[in-house]
């Protein structure tokens, strides 16, 4: 821990450069806990998961940058181990922006092959043949896969599952077998509708696939950790999913009978829903039509 919090300060500077213009400094990390040594961290950004024990600290996302000490901080409450890994459910920067601050003090960061890819990309604008510095190397995930990785720490079997393209095309979830707890990231929320990167190759009706899996894999005692949001249950993963359907429905048959985008919009086939799920990037109220106006065509 004091090996991180020592490098935080000279960190900080170059890595906040690329944050979002976002004043910080009223960010609480407050801590939720799941089960016996699992816990969640809720601050500004993706929810991250805290595994503690015997074996050492184990992360599931990390927030930006400028919260990196407040995230060690909260983390001294739960364990004196030292913080030994860091998983990366997806590489949007409210989840990967403390990796850099981490990396540099030993943190080993996991995560699909794809979110390598594209962390590399956002140092080069996107020419894979350019030489990345020591520096920049250092925020990259070390270990990456391309299906699924086991990891088996503090006495807990944990099984990351990455997905098709949805939230992004690096998506994975993480499965805490003998827990029954899954860290979904971003492809589940409980804040707004589900949002498809389409920069990153994301895809709404992979989100909807996402939604299927997520449901096969669990029962009625699952515990869900979203990207954003509250803890839910099968339940609730089951009602978002009916509700994606229904609104899907909708702009099938409407478009199904000749109707343009414009018409379908203004019939609003996602008005009861909008109060609650329209807030977001990207897909509130009449974007989220447009999206699966789009997908839909395309099928």
């Amino acid at each position: 821990m004091k090996k991180i919090g020592s490098l935080f300060l000279a960190l900080l500077a170059p890595v906040a450069l690329a944050q979002p213009a976002q004043d910080f400094s009223a960010v609480q990390e407050i801590v939720h806990e799941l089960a016996d040594g699992l816990y969640y961290l809720e601050g500004s950004g993706g929810n991250i998961g805290v595994s503690v024990g015997d074996d050492g600290v184990f992360l599931i996302d990390d927030q930006y940058a400028p919260l990196t000490e407040k995230i060690i901080a909260a983390v001294a409450t739960l364990s004196d181990k030292p913080i030994r890994f860091v998983f990366n459910t997806h590489h949007h920067g409210d989840h990967t922006g403390g990796n850099q601050n981490l990396g540099s003090a030993g943190v080993v960061i996991i995560a699909h092959e794809n979110v390598r890819t594209t962390l590399s990309k956002g140092f080069t604008q996107g020419d894979l043949t350019k030489a990345l510095t020591a520096e920049q190397k250092i925020g990259l995930p070390v270990i990456t896969f391309s299906d699924t990785v086991d990891l088996h720490l503090n006495g807990h079997d944990m099984h990351a599952m990455h997905l098709a393209p949805a939230h992004t095309d690096g998506d994975s979830i993480v499965v805490f077998k003998d827990l029954n707890i899954i860290h979904t990231g971003d492809v589940f929320r409980t804040t707004s509708y589900p949002r498809a990167d389409a920069t990153a190759n994301g895809k709404f009706f992979g989100i909807v696939a996402a939604y299927e899996t997520l449901l096969s894999i669990s029962d009625a005692n699952t515990i869900f950790l979203p990207g954003h949001g509250v803890v839910s249950k099968r339940s609730d993963v089951q009602a978002q999913l009916d509700m994606l359907q229904t609104i899907i429905g909708r702009i099938k048959t409407a478009k199904d009978a000749g109707q343009t985008l414009e018409q379908i919009q203004a019939s609003k086939p996602s008005a009861e829903f909008d109060a609650q799920w329209g807030g977001g990037v990207a897909t509130a109220g009449s974007d989220l039509v447009v999206v699966i106006f789009n997908e839909l065509n395309a099928q």
